[in-house]
């Protein structure tokens, strides 16, 4: 079987955003291999797009290292946001499906039942379900990337504090739910913009580790998921 570089990227991506790897540690082909299991063309390959996407940087004498993003190109990545959900939504509005309609109306319902409940555990999740379904009835492959891409980057930079009243901020949900499914394309990306600034404020950003590095990166075996790989 050979386990594709999506796969060892994928799990790369999350080892990053998880903090496995700190910011400014090396990534040594090596290392990875024998971390998830895999020959050295998936890392290499994998590296390359995790340095496309800024998660990753190759330095001089150093080769790859997890990328240090600064303070201003943290902020930068949730202004981007501010502005394509609200593009986001107002195509979902002319492109959605009836069934991402009720994947959406299905997980406002459950927000606003645990959020009525006070059972926030799952609430960042079912948000994040909620925006990536939402970025899918866009139906724009490219839009799609993007916000994947940034909703990644933003949860490995930035900590997100559970707003005071959850069940507020699943009623904005649901008013943008319902007005993707009117198909009023300028409600839905005024509500899904309001809504975006309201979330970004709850961002505080991640302080990196201040131990001090010691270069080397975790060598014990980690599974990569192969659901979906031939044999």
């Amino acid at each position: 079987m050979r386990i594709p570089a999506q796969s060892v990227c994928t799990a790369i991506r999350d080892d990053i955003v998880s903090g496995v790897f700190e910011r400014g540690s090396r990534l040594t082909e090596e290392l990875l291999a024998r971390r998830y299991g895999v020959s050295r063309v998936p890392v290499r390959e994998a590296l390359r797009t995790l340095e496309s996407e800024g998660f990753v940087v190759t330095r001089r004498h150093a080769g790859a290292c997890v990328a240090e993003p600064t303070e201003r190109e943290a902020a930068d990545l949730l202004e981007v946001r501010t502005l394509l959900e609200p593009l986001g939504a107002a195509r979902a509005a002319q492109r959605r499906t009836e069934a991402h309609l009720k994947v959406l109306r299905g997980l406002v319902r459950l927000g606003q039942e645990r959020a009525g409940r006070g059972e926030d555990e799952d609430l960042r999740s079912l948000g994040g379900w909620f925006h990536e379904t939402l970025a899918q009835a866009s139906g724009s492959p490219g839009l799609i990337a993007l916000l994947t891409q940034l909703r990644h980057k933003i949860a490995w930079m930035y900590v997100v504090e559970q707003p005071a009243r959850p069940v507020d901020s699943w009623a904005e949900r649901g008013a943008i739910v319902d007005a993707v499914a009117r198909g009023d394309a300028d409600r839905a990306r005024a509500l899904a913009a309001r809504h975006a600034e309201r979330a970004a404020a709850a961002h505080r950003l991640r302080r990196p580790s201040t131990a001090p590095r010691t270069g080397r990166v975790r060598t014990s075996q980690h599974s990569v998921n192969t659901a979906g790989v031939r044999h």
